[in-house]
């Protein structure tokens, strides 16, 4: 009997585990706060007006704290990996309330990732989330404490229209850590022109000779933050 309870119990906990991983996220709130699952916590926030009504709109971070999602790492790098998931969220502010606009947890990295050990957390030099005149911009930093000197910057841009948060612009780019060679590619989806810039140096005034060269490129409709992924992430990277 005793066996049987603790099995029990035991199926019982691991659901409730799974189940943490993949929240629910109530479509209203008083603040923030209210958005955010047990368990959870905020670890990015940016105010800012999103849909010019003067009111103070907001998107947070969130990461779980489930101790199943600390991993022991026996190669390179950190002793223990935190693949916690996270979720992006956006509110509208309403008289009195918040409303859920947008989510996402299918491209926020986690803080470390268990094929790259030494891969940094790809939020934290950035800040991760910022709203500036009116538009959502998330923004990510990879770079590898062993192996290699490249680090690469990546931007997108979402904008509030046709009722979503619409991806309107994506910014890629990249140096060197030991030439500071640098280049940079940015994308604008309402205008469908592309930037590439190359022949930068972040290191030496001489050999820093940027050179931008415009583009028209081919691209569907725009995809809105709730549907962004991985994949999506890495096609745009081969515009």
């Amino acid at each position: 009997m005793k066996n049987s309870l603790f099995i029990l119990f035991s199926l019982i906990s691991i659901q409730l585990y799974a189940q943490a991983d993949h929240p629910q996220i109530p479509k209203t709130g008083t603040d923030a706060n209210a958005f955010v699952p047990k368990g959870w916590k905020v670890i990015y926030q940016a105010k800012g007006d999103l849909n010019k009504d003067h009111l103070p709109d907001e998107a947070i971070i969130i990461q779980n704290t489930n101790p199943k999602n600390i991993i022991k790492n026996d190669g390179t790098g950190r002793d223990t990996l935190n693949v916690n998931p996270r979720m992006l969220l956006v509110f509208i502010k309403t008289s009195g309330n918040y409303s859920l606009l947008a989510q996402n947890t299918n491209f926020i990295p986690t803080e470390n990732d268990i094929e790259s050990t030494c891969l940094a957390d790809p939020l934290q030099e950035t800040g991760a989330i910022s709203i500036k005149n009116g538009v959502l911009i998330l923004s990510y930093q990879y770079w590898s404490s062993c192996g290699s000197y490249g680090v690469s910057n990546v931007g997108y841009t979402f904008r509030f229209q046709n009722q979503k948060m619409e991806l309107i612009g994506f910014k890629t780019g990249g140096y060197s850590r030991s030439s500071g060679e640098e280049s940079t590619t940015s994308l604008n989806f309402s205008t469908r022109r592309k930037s590439e810039t190359s022949g930068g140096n972040m290191f030496s005034d001489k050999t820093n000779k940027p050179k931008t060269v415009w583009k028209k490129f081919n691209w569907g409709r725009l995809f809105t933050l709730d549907e962004m992924t991985e994949e999506l992430a890495e096609k745009l990277s081969e515009i």
